[in-house]
């Protein structure tokens, strides 16, 4: 298509990407080339994509007349980590700090070894812990370590 090395050809691909120059445009293309010859030689190993992903690009879904994929126990979902009294500490540190739902600046700043997502999930627990009564809870949880 444009791609016959002519001047002309590159003004016509930038033309297409916003905010980019012809050199810019040019250089991608270069660097992406080099990558795929990278992986073709064996230098760099191909990313390893699941079914659903590659079924996602191709536009075939769930109407795909392949049998479910089913994944092996090296791609099973692991199990969380339970947290220590330390990063249970830490939490209640930042949570005063950064307040109830920045959980970004949470694990940024205070639990430093938990993503986002995992210090939600941690909050969403504590805070339902903390709405239990104490003669219901059957037994002692991180959950129940307070600030005071």
């Amino acid at each position: 298509m444009y791609l016959d090395g002519t001047a002309e050809g590159w003004r016509m691909i930038a033309a297409l990407v916003p905010g980019r120059s012809v050199e810019e445009v040019h250089a991608r293309y270069e660097s992406l080339v080099r990558d795929v010859e990278a992986i073709d030689s064996g230098r760099v190993d191909s990313p390893q994509y699941s079914d659903e992903r590659l079924e996602a690009a191709a536009g075939t879904g769930a109407s795909s007349s392949r049998a479910p994929r089913v994944a092996t126990p090296a791609e099973e979902r692991k199990k969380g980590t339970p947290w220590t009294e330390d990063e249970h500490r830490r939490f209640l540190e930042g949570l005063e700090k950064y307040g109830k739902g920045d959980w970004r600046s949470i694990s940024r700043n205070a639990v430093l070894s938990r993503t986002p997502t995992q210090v939600a999930s941690h909050a969403q627990k504590y805070f339902l812990r903390q709405s239990v009564d104490k003669k219901d809870k059957k037994r002692s949880s991180i959950h129940d370590i307070t600030k005071s």
